[in-house]
């Protein structure tokens, strides 16, 4: 699996194209990011791949590492971000109280 390298200056957007695709491709991403600004948008991405991935019934879980990566011959510390997919939480109801009631799947509610 490749990783996805993010700047701060990434468009939000395209990293969660290309984090959806992957997750839909092979069930994983990864992403690395350096710097809180690059670490914001790799952030960012994730949320709005979620939104992507929500209409097909997956989510996504989010494990983050440090790892040491080389930049030129400088090495860095960088944040790196294991996105696995799952499938989505069933929708909650309200009972009669107005408390939450969550659904089984292959009710028909």
């Amino acid at each position: 699996m490749s990783t996805l390298r993010v700047a701060s200056r990434s468009e939000t957007t395209s990293v969660a194209g290309a984090v959806a695709w992957r997750v839909r491709d092979t069930g994983t991403a990864e992403i690395e990011a350096i710097g809180a600004g690059a670490v914001n948008q790799a952030v960012k991405a994730v949320a709005v791949a979620r939104g992507y991935l929500a209409l097909e019934g997956l989510d996504l879980t989010l494990v983050p590492s440090f790892v040491t990566v080389k930049v030129g011959e400088e090495d860095r510390t960088a944040l790196r971000l294991l996105v696995e997919s799952r499938a989505a939480a069933q929708p909650m109801a309200e009972d009669e109280d107005g408390g939450l009631l969550e659904m089984a799947s292959g009710t028909g509610v």
